[in-house]
């Protein structure tokens, strides 16, 4: 993630807030927006002596109920210090709108890189796998974690995560829509009625995607786990299909990988990916209930898509090219379509 445009808040009103809540901060504060993302704009502040931190904000304009939840983000992510998840230091936590304007937080920077193809074209092949088994570790360390023993037992209601997340994601798509999508309409009236047998909740992420996660510098080692806007308390299977989404969607179509074939060297196909985090969960992944979540699972980005469409249409967009990527939602709601119609008979 490389640093991109100038801030538009009065970085003299959170320097002088931040020195009275950061030890050691000094103000006054640089700041510099963050390119890429679409969701909160996050900025890089240095200090007066060179220290780094990370600032997430509520973007602008009228929001969507219950997004950009940043507090939901500080919160998880404070609770997760010293687990087997890597996640930055969090500093502090405002949502006094006479700051700057809006609800914000201050974590740690955390050195490393940022890979956006999942495909890790800058890799060479023993990195790639070293990288993805250090991602599935994450990714099951997370799943397993004991939510009581971080105090995150009251994160989200347990129960009929699915149903709830597609209700969750209709009203969104229908407060964002801005023009008929016909695959949202066949998998908004198909999916309540295909929900899998659920088990026990987790903490799930809701947004693992390899490019929200910091790796090492010069090791293919996760450093940081970060994005925690979407994250409660779920269905595990929920949040590994969304992360199987690039073995399963095209570049074109969303950061995916599915027109490699083969796969470059050293990144795993799904089903090793699968068996490996099967075999750290100590469980075996219902092969229909994975391809209903899948499909789930592209329901909800092209929703969270549409979001960003309209966002970048009313200009608040956190990001230039809101637009184009909004533009997507279409081309995965109908991938979340042909997905259904390929797996389940009833649907043909």
């Amino acid at each position: 993630m490389t640093a991109g445009r100038a801030p538009d808040f009065d970085t003299a009103a959170l320097g002088a807030y931040l020195a009275r809540h950061i030890d050691g901060l000094r103000a006054p504060i640089e700041a510099t927006r963050f390119a890429g993302g679409q969701s909160n704009p996050t900025d890089l502040l240095t200090d007066a002596q060179g220290w780094r931190f990370v600032l997430r904000r509520k973007p602008g304009g009228a929001l969507l109920a219950s997004a950009h939840a940043i507090d939901r983000e500080y919160r998880v992510a404070s609770a997760l210090a010293g687990s087997t998840v890597p996640v930055p230091r969090m500093h502090c936590y405002c949502d006094d709108p006479s700051v700057i304007g809006m609800a914000f937080y201050v974590m740690a920077h955390v050195d490393g890189r940022i890979f956006w193809d999942p495909a890790l074209p800058e890799l060479p092949p023993a990195e790639r796998a070293a990288l993805y088994a250090d991602v599935n570790r994450v990714v099951a360390g997370l799943h397993r974690l004991d939510v009581r023993a971080i105090g995150l037992e009251d994160f989200g209601r347990p129960g009929n995560y699915f149903e709830r997340q597609i209700a969750r994601w209709t009203r969104q798509y229908r407060a964002a829509e801005t023009e008929p999508i016909a695959a949202m309409e066949r998998l908004i009236a198909w999916l309540p009625a295909h929900v899998p047998a659920t088990g026990p909740a987790t903490l799930v992420h809701g947004d693992l995607r390899i490019d929200n996660m910091i790796v090492h510098p010069t090791e293919p080692r996760v450093v940081a786990l970060i994005d925690w806007e979407l994250s409660t308390l779920g269905h595990p299977l929920a949040d590994f299909a969304y992360h199987l989404l690039p073995w399963r969607l095209t570049s074109e179509q969303f950061r995916g990988m599915a027109e490699k074939s083969p796969l470059p060297e050293g990144v795993p196909s799904e089903a090793g990916y699968v068996a490996r985090y099967d075999t750290a969960m100590g469980t075996a992944t219902d092969p229909q209930a994975l391809e209903f979540a899948i499909a789930h699972a592209m329901f909800r980005m092209a929703a969270i898509l549409q979001g960003i469409h309209r966002r970048a249409r009313d200009g608040n967009a956190s990001s230039a090219e809101g637009l184009a990527v909004g533009a997507r939602a279409r081309r995965i709601a109908d991938a979340a379509w042909a997905q259904v119609q390929q797996h389940f008979a009833d649907a043909r």
